[in-house]
C-alpha cells in the first residue's frame, strides 16, 4: 500500500522525517505518541467510516499494528495521517467486504455549493451535525471526515481513498449536499 509523497512545509517535512525514523528504529516513545496524538481521531474516523462501534477497538488495533509492522515503508515525504488513515481504510473495507456489509465503492454524483458544514459542527448544533452526517452515504461522508475533521488536502485525500482529486472534490460536494438535505430535513 503506497500513499503519494504530497509536498510539506519545513515544520510539518521536518516532522514527518522524525516519525518515519522513529518508526524504523521501532522507537517506543514515539510510538507511544503517535498512539496518544491519532488514536481518538483514527477511532472518530473509524466509527464514521464503518457505522459499526462494535468493530472500531479491534480495527484502531489493527491498524497500529499494521503501523509496526509496516513501519519501513513510511517514508516521511508526506505527513502521517495520511498513512495512518489509508491504513486504516483498507483494514475497515477489507473487514466490511468479508462480512459484506455496505462497501464505500465509487458513486459519482453532481456537485452542488456548499455548506455551513464547519460553523455548525463547532457550535452548539455538533450533536445534529453528527446525527445528519451519519446519514451521508458512507463514500461521501468519509470525504467529508478526511477534509474537514482531519483537515488533510484534497491530494491527501486523494491519497488515502485511491481515487482522482476530481472524484474527491465530488465526493465532497455531494456528501455537503446529502448532509445538507439532512440537516433541513432535521430542522423542521
Amino acid at each position: 500500500m503506497q500513499v503519494e509523497a504530497v509536498p510539506l512545509a519545513d515544520a510539518a517535512e521536518t516532522e514527518a522525517r522524525r516519525i518515519a525514523d522513529g518508526l524504523r528504529r521501532k522507537d517506543v516513545a514515539l510510538i507511544r505518541d503517535l498512539v496518544e496524538r491519532y488514536h481518538r481521531r483514527l477511532v472518530r474516523y473509524l466509527i464514521f467510516l464503518t457505522g459499526r462501534q462494535e468493530w472500531v477497538e479491534d480495527l484502531a488495533q489493527d491498524t497500529w499494528l499494521r503501523i509496526l509492522e509496516r513501519s519501513h515503508q513510511y517514508n516521511g515525504r508526506s505527513r502521517f495521517e495520511p498513512w495512518l488513515f489509508s491504513i486504516a481504510r483498507y483494514l475497515a473495507l477489507s473487514r466490511m467486504r468479508k462480512r459484506k456489509d455496505l462497501s464505500l465503492d465509487s458513486v459519482e454524483g453532481p456537485a452542488e455549493g456548499l455548506s455551513p458544514f464547519l460553523a455548525a459542527a463547532r457550535s452548539e448544533d455538533s450533536a445534529r451535525v453528527a446525527a445528519a452526517l451519519g446519514l451521508v452515504e458512507p463514500i461521501y461522508r468519509e470525504a467529508l471526515l478526511l477534509r474537514f475533521d482531519e483537515e488533510l488536502s484534497l491530494q491527501e485525500i486523494s491519497s488515502v481513498v485511491g481515487a482522482p482529486v476530481s472524484t474527491v472534490s465530488s465526493r465532497i460536494q455531494r456528501g455537503l449536499s446529502m448532509l445538507r438535505s439532512h440537516w433541513q430535513g432535521g430542522a423542521k
